[in-house]
């Protein structure tokens, strides 16, 4: 008795546009992680180009404009992501606490995504006080901080910067994106506050 094959791999490309997007979208809804066009093009054997998935991710996101679901290019490719309105409702169903950074981790963070890449000094500098290591290392391994070089000066300390994962997990595409600092609240003037002293 012969067994039929089940091998349900495709060997052509979906045959039209709807296809590619239907595609497109199961992929995306089935990944965590955000995807790549290069991953995307992988998908179709690489028989479609970033020509033709641009334009249909870009239809996909306005047919996802008015749902629970939004799709989002961030830094790392394209992923869908539950709109902010709805996560109350999802929290109910998984109530776990978010992690809570202490001000000295939100202020380096905050420090080193406008003014990379930034040294420890550099750091300790604006904030007027010492960076402990704990702080860095949060960040580290939170994957949103990383070092990308060291600066050519006595010691060669290392230069810090943000990471894709960073962004990704702002939904940010690039740093461009970021709200200006006057957009932010007005207490991480850090240098400021610092410098005045109250008056008697």
């Amino acid at each position: 008795m012969s067994m039929a094959n089940t091998d349900k791999s495709p060997t052509a490309a979906p045959a039209t546009p709807a296809d590619v997007k239907r595609v497109l979208e199961a992929v995306l809804l089935s990944t965590r992680e955000p995807l790549t066009l290069a991953d995307l093009r992988k998908v179709f054997a690489d028989q479609i180009g970033p020509e033709v998935l641009r334009p249909l991710l870009d239809e996909l996101r306005a047919e996802w404009a008015q749902r629970p679901l939004e799709l989002l290019p961030v830094a790392s490719g394209w992923r869908f992501r539950t709109r902010a309105e709805y996560l109350p409702y999802l929290e109910r169903l998984h109530p776990e606490k978010p992690p809570r950074y202490s001000r000295a981790v939100l202020e380096t963070l905050a420090i080193i995504a406008y003014r990379q890449p930034v040294t420890r000094g550099d750091i300790e500098d604006i904030r007027g006080v010492t960076v402990a290591t704990q702080v860095i290392r949060v960040l580290e391994e939170r994957g949103w901080v990383d070092v990308v070089g060291h600066r050519d000066t006595p010691g060669r300390p290392a230069l810090l910067a943000t990471t894709r994962k960073f962004l990704d997990d702002l939904g940010l595409r690039s740093l461009s994106e970021l709200p200006a600092l006057e957009q932010i609240n007005p207490n991480l003037e850090i240098a400021d506050a610092q410098s005045k002293t109250p008056s008697s």
